[in-house]
Parts: C-alpha cells; structure tokens; sequence
C-alpha cells in the first residue's frame, strides 16, 4: 500500500523467538527483474536480465535460520509491521571486519512487494546505519541484488561500490554489486 503513512507501520527489534515461518506469512519476496547492473572489463553496464525473483520455502527456512543466528550472534534483526504483519526487515552482522574500513555488514534488508515505495526501506536502513554506528563500525557492507530497481534504492541512500570486496560475499552471489555506505559520525 504505498503512500501509506508512516504512523500506521510500526518497527521493532526482534527476537530469536519471533523470527519463525508465520512471521512471514503476509510478506510478498516477489520482483519482477528485467535489467540488472553487470561488471564487464571493469565498467559497469545495464544489461537485460530477465527473471523472477521469489522464495521457496526452502529459501524461508535458509532466511529464518540466517536471522535467528544473527539475533543469537549480537547483531541487529529490525522488522517494520503494518496491521500487524511483517513488511519489511533489516538485519546486520555483529562482527567488524575490513581492518581500516571498519564494516558491519548488512546481511539483508527486504521490503514486500505491497508496501515498496511506502518508505519503509528507508526507515529500516536508518535503522541499521544508528546500530552500526553505535557499535563503532565506519561503513556498511552491502551484497546488493543487482537489479536495476534495488541499485537506485540504494544509490539513493548514498552507498557507493566497496572499496573492498568481501571474498564470502562475492563467491555466494557473484551477480550482486558490492557496496558500501559510510556511516556519518
């Protein structure tokens, strides 16, 4: 429901408890993809990348056990709710890395395809940055979906690409762009 008002969704840190399937019954992974950001030569180029990006269940239950280690880890599980159903989340690592660069990093941030654009993205990467800040990192680390749509989100916010690939990160999804964001002090 976008142009909803901020008023009516409600955020909140979770716990290891709350993060189970039911908690994502009412949440919509769904996108539609047709163009995404490549690395070619070492220019980056738009080109056509047709897909459907969706969960399995199996990818919930991947999710779930990933967002339950983080809470149990230190790190930062936030969810934004609207009537009561999960409709968006973020959640970084609790351990710096980078040496210099001083990262958290932030494992993921999602927001349902019924409520994108409403600026619950936003608010939830607030969130995130406050956190990080506050546990003395200088920069969030982002494998970011390479998706047109997902990169002028986050170009929005100010993040940049990294000045330093996480190896992991790169491996698992060679496909997303790596960026960062410094944190304002």
């Amino acid at each position: 429901m976008p142009g909803c008002k901020d008023g009516m969704i409600k955020y909140r840190q979770l716990s290891e408890d709350a993060i189970c399937r039911e908690l994502f019954s009412a949440f919509i992974r769904h996108q539609n993809v047709t163009k995404c950001w490549r690395k070619e030569n070492g220019e980056w180029l738009i080109k056509d990348a047709p897909f459907v990006d969706d969960w399995s269940e199996e990818d919930y239950q991947t999710l779930i056990s990933c967002l339950q280690h983080t809470v149990v880890t230190g790190g930062f599980v936030y969810g934004a709710f609207y009537g009561g159903a999960l409709k968006g989340f973020v959640s970084v690592e609790s351990g710096l890395f980078g040496g210099v660069h001083k990262y958290l990093d932030l494992s993921s941030i999602h927001v349902s395809e019924d409520m994108r654009g409403s600026g619950i993205g936003k608010a939830l990467f607030s969130a995130a940055v406050k956190w990080a800040r506050d546990r003395g990192a200088a920069k969030l680390y982002i494998s970011a979906h390479s998706a047109v749509e997902s990169q002028a989100f986050y170009k929005t916010l100010g993040c940049v690409e990294a000045r330093m690939y996480h190896k992991k990160h790169v491996e698992e999804e060679p496909f997303d762009c790596q960026l960062e964001f410094v944190l304002p002090q």
